[in-house]
């Protein structure tokens, strides 16, 4: 798995400089990047934590399941039932995805990532329960480092796009948008949520 800063980052920021739309804000966050940690299963279960709730929430809640589980890893989960890791703050549903991964890790983690295709990976993905558009999505941004990702399904994605662009009101509208930024669209993902938060997002 790749770590650190992804090998096609630099040509991303200087395409995305040239645009208008999009180029200020790389201009003044261009000393940051997307950081690849190489720990599918860790992401997965960050981003199911982070399933229709706020940041500041989804991090609390996060280093509470943290602090139970030891380093997240499939074998550290499992020792827990679902009810136990509710208690670190996820919901019941929530708590039985990332259970249910956990005793089928070799088959959620057998995929050949670097042979597959975005379709490919998505569709591996989304076969297992708790696993939607967006969640696949978020794994592919920041464990997989695929470039050219944009989640029409993120709340903050659109939030941004309608910031820089009022008058893309309809989704349509936002993922017509984001074709400008392609074949570079996880990080044009990256710098739309860096103007948003305080903080880069991580999953």
């Amino acid at each position: 798995m790749i770590t650190g800063k992804p090998d096609w980052w630099d040509s991303a920021v200087v395409f995305l400089l040239r645009d208008e739309v999009l180029g200020p804000v790389v201009e003044k966050y261009e000393s940051e990047h997307l950081t690849g940690k190489g720990d599918i299963f860790a992401t997965f279960v960050r981003s199911v934590v982070g399933q229709q709730i706020s940041v500041i929430a989804a991090d609390s809640i996060w280093n509470r399941l943290s602090e139970l589980v030891g380093d997240m890893t499939p074998e550290n989960v499992c020792k827990f039932s679902p009810e136990e890791l509710a208690t670190s703050g996820i919901t019941r549903p929530k708590s039985q995805y990332i259970h249910g991964i956990a005793s089928n890790s070799s088959d959620f983690l057998s995929a050949d990532w670097d042979k597959l295709s975005d379709i490919e990976i998505n569709k591996h993905l989304t076969k297992f329960r708790g696993i939607g558009p967006w969640t696949s999505e978020m794994i592919m941004i920041f464990a997989l480092l695929r470039p050219d990702i944009f989640s029409i399904g993120d709340i903050g994605l659109i939030k941004g796009v309608q910031l820089l662009v009022p008058e893309a009101v309809s989704k349509e509208d936002v993922l017509e948008i984001s074709k400008r930024w392609a074949p570079y669209r996880t990080a044009a993902s990256w710098y739309l949520w860096r103007m948003l938060d305080p903080v880069p997002v991580e999953y």
